[in-house]
C-alpha cells in the first residue's frame, strides 16, 4: 500500500498570521541604535555646554554647575567680543573666502570642461595628472615655499597673501568633482549645440554650467568651509591685528580672555555661526555632490 505525500503551498505574506508578521517587523538592531544615541550624546553635550556657558557671567560660571543653564542669561560676553574688533575680523574672513572661492571655482570649471571635452591630447592628460597630483600635497608641506614666494612678491601681511594660496589648494579637488559631473552630460547634447552653431564658450556656459550646477554648489560650499576655517595661512602670512581672520582672532581671544571662559565661548559661537548656516543651507548638495564625485 503506497503512501501519498502532499505538500502544503507556501503562504504568501498576506496569508501569514498577523502575529508572525509582527515578530519579523520588530527585529531591531539594538547595538546600532545604542551606538548611535551614544555618539549623539558625545557630540551634543559639548555644543550644549558651549552655548549655555556663553550666556553666563564670569562669576556665575564658577559658582554654578557647568551643565546647568543660566538662571539669568546675559549677552555681556557677546557684547565684549563684538567690541573687540570682531566685525573687522569677520570682514577679513569674508573677503578672503569670497576672493578665493570665486576664482577657484571659475577656473576649475573651465579646466574641467577642457579636460572632458578637449579630446585625448597629451597636453590635457598632463594637466589632469598635474591637478590629481595636487591632491597628494598637503598644505603643511608647502608652508615654507609659500612664505618665501609671498615675501618675494611683497605681499606679506596682506589679505591677498592668504587668497592666492587658498585658490591654488582649492583647484585640484574642484577639478576632480566638476570633471566627473561634466563627463556625465550626454555627448548628444554637446553635438546638438555644435550643430546649432554654438561656440565652445557658449556651450560651456549655456549647456555645461546649468547641468553641472549641483557640482558647482558642492565645490563652492566645500571650499568656503575649508578657507573660512583655515588657521595656518593667516598665522604664517600675516602679523598685523587688522589683517586677522576669524580663526586667528579666536586664538587671540583665547589668549586675551583666558580666564573669562564665557567670553571665549561667545567668540567660538560667533565664529561658528556663519559657516554653520552655510552648511545647513547646502548640506544636501554638498553630500550628494561629494558622493557622486568620488563614487566614479
Amino acid at each position: 500500500m503506497g503512501t501519498t505525500l502532499t505538500t502544503r503551498p507556501a503562504r504568501t505574506r498576506a496569508q501569514q498570521p498577523r502575529h508572525e508578521r509582527r515578530v519579523v517587523a520588530r527585529h531591531w538592531n539594538w547595538l546600532g541604535g545604542v551606538s548611535g544615541w551614544l555618539w549623539l550624546v558625545i557630540v551634543v553635550v559639548p555644543i550644549y555646554w558651549i552655548v549655555i556657558t556663553s550666556f553666563k557671567t564670569q562669576s556665575n560660571y564658577y559658582a554654578t554647575n557647568p551643565l546647568v543653564p543660566p538662571g539669568e542669561p546675559t549677552l555681556a560676553s557677546y557684547r565684549m567680543v563684538i567690541e573687540s574688533d570682531f566685525v573687522q575680523y569677520f570682514v577679513n574672513s569674508l573677503i578672503v573666502t569670497i576672493g578665493a572661492v570665486v576664482p577657484a571655482v571659475t577656473v576649475s570649471f573651465m579646466a574641467a570642461f577642457a579636460i572632458v571635452r578637449g579630446g585625448s591630447g597629451r597636453f590635457l592628460r598632463s594637466v589632469n595628472s598635474l591637478f590629481l597630483m595636487g591632491l597628494a600635497i598637503p598644505l603643511q608641506a608647502t608652508v615654507i615655499p609659500i612664505y618665501l614666494i609671498i615675501i618675494r612678491l611683497h605681499l606679506y601681511d596682506t589679505l591677498l597673501a592668504m587668497i592666492l594660496p587658498s585658490i591654488a589648494f582649492a583647484i585640484p579637488l574642484s577639478v576632480l568633482v566638476l570633471s566627473n559631473f561634466i563627463r556625465d552630460v550626454p555627448k548628444e547634447l554637446f553635438e546638438s549645440m555644435r550643430l546649432d552653431g554654438a561656440t565652445e564658450w557658449g556651450t560651456l556656459w549655456r549647456l555645461a554650467f546649468p547641468l553641472s550646477r549641483p557640482a558647482v554648489v558642492t565645490v563652492t560650499i566645500y571650499n568656503a568651509l575649508t578657507i573660512w576655517n583655515n588657521f595656518l595661512l593667516p598665522l604664517i602670512l600675516t602679523q598685523s591685528p587688522d589683517k586677522r581672520t576669524l580663526p586667528l582672532a579666536l586664538w587671540s581671544f583665547q589668549g586675551q580672555y583666558s580666564i573669562n571662559v564665557p567670553a571665549v565661548l561667545a567668540s567660538v559661537v560667533l565664529t561658528t555661526l556663519p559657516i554653520l548656516t552655510l552648511y545647513v543651507v547646502g548640506r544636501r548638495q554638498l553630500l550628494s555632490g561629494l558622493m557622486a564625485g568620488f563614487g566614479k
